[in-house]
């Protein structure tokens, strides 16, 4: 089954500053990743071409990397998982850009159904928080996506206790 998959925020910051957030993906300061509430964003070198690693469960490798633009990433698991996704930017003006992530991939067998049952809600969690933490490092007031129920008893089913709640006072 083809996924297309697109999440958009506009932020009041210039395109350079917000390219600068996507620069910082995966490392020690990583001022995207909600990695304060969701697995962190791990490479087995500094974000490049060629950088594999992923997120919890969901593993990729970065095939395409435009510093301060765009970084894309091919799937490597879980098994049905057959595409890409995407980091860019939309300039708006001198003053504001558009941050987008897209997923365009063909999800088969074992990995559409993980699609369907959890992955998908958890992902549009994940990409709603990155966008509020890439408004909370460039300053602003984020914008911030509530999670949904079933959003909070996947994370409390995985996590258990140590499941966090939604927060942005204190990324890191």
């Amino acid at each position: 089954m083809q996924i297309l998959n697109i999440h958009e925020r506009s932020i009041a910051r210039p395109a350079a500053a917000v390219g600068a957030l996507i620069d910082t993906l995966s490392s020690d300061g990583d001022a995207l990743w909600p990695r304060s509430l969701w697995p962190a964003m791990r490479f087995d070198r500094p974000l490049s071409v060629g950088a594999d690693g992923g997120h919890g469960p969901i593993g990729y490798a970065v095939t395409e990397y435009r510093p301060g633009n765009y970084v894309r990433f091919r799937f490597s698991g879980p098994n049905g998982f057959n595409g890409h996704h995407w980091f860019d930017l939309v300039p708006e003006g001198e003053g504001a850009c558009t941050l987008r992530h897209t997923i365009a991939m063909d999800a088969r067998g074992l990995g559409l159904l993980l699609w369907g049952t959890a992955i998908r809600h958890l992902h549009d969690a994940v990409i709603e928080d990155a966008f509020s933490t890439a408004e909370v490092s460039l300053g602003l007031q984020p914008t911030v996506r509530p999670w949904s129920a079933w959003v909070r008893f996947l994370r409390r089913l995985v996590a258990g206790r140590q499941a966090r709640s939604q927060s942005f006072d204190n990324q890191g």
